[in-house]
């Protein structure tokens, strides 16, 4: 079935983020920063309202301070968009990311004077840690019980009831408010499983609209014939991405492993290096994206065995790209993503033994990893290109608009 010609369509839009802190590559920054791309690419006339986390880190406890007071509500924040929808006068006013600076207050500002609509990269809106996650296991209490009551009590946001406060605080607010559905008209979210998990929070389904992230086709592909023999892991190393456990199956292969790379950084890298001294494995650090893709291009395949549950995984979709399968485990959205002995494998989350049970099964039978690698691209080319990204886009925002219309 053709695509609607979305092509003759120029909207005014406008983009709303906070960008997370440059210490950590962030893939929210990164799809926000595509999206953008892609609009303008298009012939859209795109205005970006941004603020950055990396201000409150520059006035240490005093932005602290700052962030933490700006979560529920940022007055300041409403005032500038207030003034940048008049003088703009937006078609969409597109929110990615309030926290922490921006808060959900914009939306009231933007008001009638332009359709609304939302992506959640993360479960923020009815969890305070933003990833479902405590002691290093899925917890979705705060979501199952509509109720923030667990988070405080545990101290889910950085460990720290104080920190949580603001952000519970901003939940409790925008419930009572009914922000979400009274000032919102779409939300995107980016599969299936986040869509369920949200509607069991509370959102009205038939404002949950599922885009998933994309990248660009314009990455360099290796042959499969001129791949190295290598597996790669790109993220941060921290527990909810489940680096340890990739670890412990790479030094229970032993001298028949294939080389690990593990590209990136974080609290845990100066202990597992230490772990790891002596296996095939090696620790690249922080790359930049054009060194992390070609390092994922040049792989015969890509783990991500997180612990937690993604909203998507934008790393899949860039191996995808290059015709890098993945093999993921079975948590979340990722399943619906990766399918196994199709484009990837999908193993049991936190389970060391079936993780390397299925990659060196895998590993150990090159005709089907690269039968993988084909599937790979078949379904880059089917669901997560830029074109397909771009009329799904268009789709949610002409619905928005017409809603927003009927509204007035």
């Amino acid at each position: 079935m053709p695509w609607p010609f979305f092509e003759e369509i120029i909207l005014k839009i406008l983009m709303v983020h906070n960008y997370y802190g440059s210490s950590a590559p962030s893939g929210e920054n990164c799809a926000f920063d595509l999206e953008v791309a892609l609009l303008r690419s298009r012939g859209n006339d795109v205005e970006v309202f941004s603020r950055y986390s990396d201000d409150i880190r520059a006035r240490g406890g005093w932005g602290m301070i700052k962030g933490g007071l700006s979560v529920p509500w940022n007055p300041y924040s409403a005032l500038s968009i207030y003034e940048v929808v008049t003088r703009f006068r937006p078609d969409i006013v597109h929110v990615h990311n309030t926290f922490p600076l921006i808060s959900p207050s914009v939306f009231y500002a933007v008001g009638d004077h332009a359709a609304r609509v939302m992506t959640l990269h993360n479960y923020r809106l009815f969890c305070p840690a933003g990833i479902p996650m405590r002691k290093d296991q899925v917890c979705t209490e705060c979501i199952d019980n509509k109720s923030v009551g667990p988070a405080l009590r545990y101290g889910c946001y950085r460990g720290s009831r104080a920190a949580t406060v603001p952000l519970a605080a901003g939940i409790l607010l925008h419930g009572f408010l009914r922000t979400w559905s009274k000032q919102v008209d779409a939300f995107i979210v980016l599969s299936d499983f986040q869509k369920e998990l949200m509607v069991k929070a509370g959102l009205a389904e038939n404002k949950l609209y599922v885009k998933p992230n994309f990248c660009l086709s314009d990455c360099e592909k290796v042959p499969w014939s001129h791949r190295q023999n290598y597996v790669v892991f790109v993220g941060r190393l921290s527990k909810e991405k489940g680096i340890e456990t990739l670890i412990r199956a790479w030094m229970a292969w032993g001298d028949q492993a294939p080389e690990l790379r593990v590209v990136g950084d974080g609290p845990l890298r100066t202990i597992l290096e230490k772990q790891a001294s002596g296996t095939p494995i090696r620790f690249l650090g922080q790359l930049s994206s054009v060194q992390a893709q070609s390092e994922i291009a040049g792989a015969k395949l890509l783990i991500l065995p997180s612990q937690c549950l993604e909203t998507f995984g934008l790393v899949i979709v860039e191996a995808f790209a290059v015709g890098t399968p993945v093999a993921v485990s079975n948590l979340g959205s990722l399943p619906s993503i990766v399918k196994h002995g199709i484009n990837g494998l999908v193993f049991e989350a936190n389970n060391a033994k079936a993780l390397l049970a299925s990659v060196r099964e895998a590993w150990e039978s090159p005709s089907k990893l690269e039968m993988l690698s084909t599937g790979a691209i078949n379904s880059f080319n089917d669901h997560y290109n830029s074109v397909a990204n771009y009329h799904g886009l268009m789709n949610i925002y002409t619905a928005s608009i017409d809603k927003a219309r009927r509204e007035k």
